[in-house]
């Protein structure tokens, strides 16, 4: 039987070190652009869900977006389609379409298409492959592409030969449901014990059936190594990075990068006084609740301006009309410069979260306009607020303990003036967008070396002694190894795991007549099989073929030797 060769992947972009701020060259024929060695222009293609600024991670992909064109590259982005999608964006008809989970959609059709689309979306995948043929990125920076997207883009990211970076944004790679919650209260039971923890514990607002389908699907993505070809995961926070080292989320992989504000035309406060501001989306896990109960012990004429949408806020506005009648506004969603002033009109920013915050954006900003954040002590907010210094840490679910830190800033304008003063001296400092800009192009070059520029060669043994066949031994390490890679089909194209044993694969026969094959596969993982690993190998335009994975490359060289 001859040697099987798996099939090369398209050239890889190269992204050298120096600057130039020449035009990028794009080499004729077939694959991605061969770049040329550059440092200012770089062609990012950003991926999300959501395309507006629906919270912290949304603000902070279309900050960089704007920082990178700043600099000189071009910038494309691949999401949902949504009314309130950021204007004219050239891709927009190649995007998914919508599809809302908060609140869940009601009627067996809607929700079996969202099931379907959290577990693997084709039409997603199709979508971002045909951008990446017309846009030709270096690279693909991903963020929140969890349910509305799933990872079945990154299967078209990688048959494109594109390198990954995902920046993380929440919990959800170790925590199903993502935030680190059972019904309100922190746990990181998922950490360690695995997603289907979830499930047993019905973390998600209780229910079995919602709790069951975040495990499951969590479940299904890690046993199918659905995240693999992304090549660098970011962290904002160092407790994030250590949450998703302790849960085994590709520890070597994993670089913390502090997000950035650009002080350019963000004015500091400049003068002491104000109320209380909370600005973030109004959910159960950010604990608006508890700043709506302290509300009522803060002293008299001291208002709190909540800035911020989100499906909480009917109940948050009755909660406050019970608790604190006359003391709570509700201004919903404001764009960057009316939030901003919002911000300089407050003496302290409340951040009262019951989750372990990663790194919010609301700090930050507030940090920026020169106002002090009282926060809770979860996740990464004590790496952000220093007590006495720019603000305060206090316990979380404690209205007590909440109004009275802010009860303590308000007493003393003076201070909380010198507070908000220090908190903007540590943005000047640590997070400025040209040290951040430095770091992700590091990351981008990192993550294209770190691409592998083909595959294989991988070698079967002959025909009729499959391991597993009577009288057949097994594969020597090295090479059962390199037959454990599935391919570039994903979920629903009949690949599947077998963890620490070896598996029978039927292989359907091309034509009528023609007997099947049976194949055997050591080790971890089942090839992808059926007609959508069948029609890997169509040529695609400008003549290059797919990545042809095992089973196909086997069954022909197979077909090949058999008398």
């Amino acid at each position: 039987m001859p040697n099987v060769s798996w099939t090369r992947r398209p050239a890889l972009h190269t992204v050298g070190a120096g600057r130039g701020g020449q035009s990028p060259v794009i080499t004729p024929g077939p694959g991605p652009p061969d770049r040329r060695e550059q440092a200012e222009s770089m062609r990012v293609l950003h991926v999300n869900k959501f395309l507006y600024r629906r919270g912290g991670a949304e603000g902070y992909l279309l900050d960089l977006a704007d920082l990178q064109r700043a600099a000189g590259d071009t910038v494309a982005y691949f999401g949902m389609s949504h009314p309130e999608n950021e204007p004219s964006l050239p891709y927009a008809a190649r995007f998914p379409s919508e599809v809302e989970l908060e609140p869940a959609p009601s009627g067996v059709r809607p929700r079996a298409v969202a099931v379907g689309r959290m577990l693997w979306s084709p039409t997603s995948r199709r979508g971002l492959a045909r951008v990446i043929d017309d846009f030709r990125p270096d690279v693909l920076h991903l963020h929140n592409i969890y349910h509305q997207l799933s990872p079945s883009v990154l299967a078209a990211a990688r048959s494109a030969g594109v390198p990954c970076v995902l920046t993380m944004h929440d919990y959800k790679l170790a925590c199903p449901s993502y935030q680190l919650l059972d019904r309100g209260r922190p746990c990181q039971a998922c950490v360690t014990g695995g997603p289907l923890q979830a499930a047993r514990r019905r973390c998600k607002d209780g229910s079995l059936s919602r709790s069951g389908l975040l495990a499951v699907e969590s479940w299904l993505h890690r046993q199918f190594d659905a995240y693999d070809p992304v090549q660098l995961f970011v962290s904002p926070s160092g407790f994030l990075a250590d949450v998703m080292r302790r849960a085994g989320v590709y520890p070597d992989r994993l670089r913390v990068v502090n997000h950035f504000v650009d002080l350019t035309g963000v004015a500091a406060k400049q003068s002491p006084g104000g109320g209380v501001v909370f600005a973030g989306r109004l959910s159960p896990e950010k604990g608006v609740d508890v700043l709506i109960e302290a509300a009522a012990a803060l002293p008299d004429g001291i208002g709190v301006d909540v800035a911020g949408d989100g499906p909480a806020r009917p109940e948050l506005e009755a909660l406050a009309g019970r608790r604190a009648p006359g003391r709570v506004r509700f201004h919903g969603r404001l764009d960057k410069p009316r939030l901003h002033e919002l911000i300089r009109s407050a003496a302290v920013v409340a951040v009262p979260s019951r989750w372990h915050e990663n790194q919010p954006m609301a700090v930050l900003e507030a940090f920026a306009c020169g106002v002090p954040v009282v926060a809770t002590d979860l996740g990464g907010l004590p790496e952000l607020v220093e007590s006495e210094v720019d603000g305060r840490i206090v316990a979380a679910d404690d209205p007590t303990a909440l109004g009275d830190a802010l009860t303590d800033i308000l007493a003393d304008p003076q201070r909380a003036y010198r507070m908000g003063r220090a908190g903007r001296a540590k943005i000047a400092a640590r997070f400025t967008p040209d040290r951040h800009l430095d770091r992700i192009r590091g990351l981008y070059a990192e993550a294209a070396e770190a691409l592998p520029s083909r595959r294989g060669p991988a070698v079967p043994p002959p025909v009729g002694e499959w391991p597993g066949e009577p009288g057949a031994g097994a594969l020597p390490r090295r090479q059962r190894s390199q037959w454990q890679h599935a391919g570039d089909h994903g979920p629903g194209t009949g690949a599947g795991v077998l963890r620490g044993g070896r598996a029978a694969v039927p292989v359907a026969a091309r034509h009528p007549g023609e007997p099947a094959l049976r194949l055997w596969f050591p080790g971890d993982r089942l090839p992808a099989l059926g007609p959508r690993a069948r029609r890997s190998d169509r040529r695609r335009p400008g003549g290059d073929r797919r990545p042809v994975g095992p089973t196909v490359a086997a069954a022909r060289a197979a077909r090949t030797a058999a008398p």
